[in-house]
């Protein structure tokens, strides 16, 4: 099952049935993750949105994650969005 935020909707559609993960990319920091994926159900029709909590894996899903040390992770609060927005920085020597 996957709960995906579809474009211009405010809450998760809930996608039910044999589903494969196509593709799932975003971004993980202190803040908290920001993750969008494209799924498959059984007839190859494709869906995708933003990654929504209540997501179940049938079998297994591969991932690959990459660490950027010297960078920094952030969402910030955009007054014309209204959203917090992504914001990637140097890191500091104490971060």
């Amino acid at each position: 099952m996957a709960q995906l935020r579809l474009a211009g909707r405010p809450g998760p559609s809930e996608l039910r049935g044999d589903l494969e993960i196509l593709t799932l990319a975003g971004s993980l920091s202190p803040d908290g993750a920001h993750l969008h994926m494209s799924v498959a159900d059984a007839d190859g029709r494709v869906t995708g949105g933003h990654a929504c909590a209540g997501c179940t894996v049938r079998t297994t899903a591969e991932l690959l994650i990459a660490l950027l040390p010297g960078h920094r992770f952030r969402r910030m609060l955009d007054d014309d969005t209204g959203f917090p927005e992504l914001m990637i920085g140097k890191a500091h020597s104490q971060d």
